[in-house]
């Protein structure tokens, strides 16, 4: 099949929806399909495979910072895009995200599969659910990441959604090197902003013993704010934007993996990204967490926004190797549950199915 995934956010940004975009294309390409990425670029692609389709504009969204592209010039080239390509089947990641998955809904000719990622609030629901609701017709066969997704879309939009789980590129994990370090070790990953609990973690910090180090990566609004807050604590590590291989090789190297999100997270990749290096994880007891990992098996989960039960949780693992390697085992297994190659193949019967109309 020729397969076109469309992706509305910047794919030189990190994020979740732009790494299960360019997971997924990957895993089609290696079961044999002819697959190309369409989406706003704000630097080199990071892949053969992207057609850029400029650059993006930071929006406020769900409490974060969406890096979308609702210009006229991104809707014409993915209109170019979409005649030049001939796809037999296109993929919307958010299909109603302003940009390049809104464009396609409304213009494209070929069948599509829509998957809606968001979980809690989106302003592009608030705002286009009444005059585009048709546009949910558009779609051959909607899928949700989780039933919060799922639930969230049915409100605005009507229909029925199939769960597919997000996936995790448990090879790649499992093939990295550790990244060396002196101390018991925590790692952080994730945008500077109110709702991903990093100023929790810190609080935490203040509750650990003194050889405790955290590598704290990415950035945001709140990086000054932060690094405030933890001023004179010499165990804070702070690395700013790092690559995709040294997240992972820093997840592994690690002796905890720790994600205190406070809201707004619809599914748990990077919990699996976690169990998948192997590493213990320690999260926020939140419902896109509790989906992906069942605390005290898969992982230690706490109430969001606790930073004692968030220390307590950390050392327990720390003082007890015995524990953390039954994470570790049993978080492995889990991630292999939710395996990129397994969402791989279900959508590729998916895409057969919406053909074979």
């Amino acid at each position: 099949m020729r397969i076109g995934l469309i992706c509305p956010y910047s794919l030189t940004v990190p994020g979740g929806v732009q790494g299960q975009v360019l997971g997924l294309a990957k895993m089609l390409r290696s079961l044999g399909h002819f697959v190309r990425v369409l989406g706003p670029c704000d630097g080199p692609p990071p892949d053969t495979g992207v057609t850029p389709l400029g650059m993006s504009i930071p929006t406020t969204a769900n409490g974060s910072v969406a890096p979308i592209a609702p210009d006229v010039p991104c809707a014409l080239r993915t209109i170019r895009a979409l005649r030049d390509e001939q796809f037999d089947i296109l993929h919307l990641h958010e299909p109603l995200a302003p940009g390049p998955t809104l464009t396609s809904l409304f213009l494209a000719q070929s069948p599509m599969l829509g998957t809606f990622h968001a979980a809690g609030k989106s302003l592009a629901y608030d705002l286009l659910k009444g005059p585009v609701k048709w546009l949910r017709n558009r779609l051959d066969h909607a899928v949700a990441v989780s039933e919060d997704a799922a639930e969230m879309a049915h409100a605005a939009l009507g229909g029925e959604y199939e769960i597919l789980f997000n996936g995790v590129e448990t090879d790649r994990c499992n093939a990295v090197v550790p990244w060396s370090k002196e101390s018991p070790t925590i790692f952080f990953v994730g945008r500077h902003e109110p709702r991903k609990g990093l100023g929790v973690l810190l609080e935490a910090m203040t509750f650990l013993p003194s050889d405790t180090q955290l590598w704290v990566a990415s950035d945001g609004p709140e990086t000054t704010e932060l690094k405030a807050q933890a001023a004179g604590d010499h165990r804070v590590k702070w690395l700013g934007r790092i690559s995709e291989e040294e997240k992972l090789s820093r997840i592994k190297g690690a002796d905890i993996f720790c994600a205190p999100s406070l809201r707004g997270e619809s599914f748990g990749v990077v919990l699996l990204e976690g169990m998948a290096c192997g590493t213990p994880v320690v999260a926020s007891d939140i419902t896109g967490y509790a989906k992906v990992a069942r605390g005290g098996e898969d992982a230690l989960l706490v109430p969001a926004g606790d930073s004692q039960a968030l220390a307590s949780a950390i050392e327990k693992i720390l003082r007890n190797p015995d524990q953390a390697e039954r994470l570790s085992a049993r978080g492995i297994k889990r991630a292999e549950n939710f395996s990129m190659q397994r969402l791989a193949e279900t959508y590729s019967k998916s895409y057969e199915a919406i053909l074979a109309n």
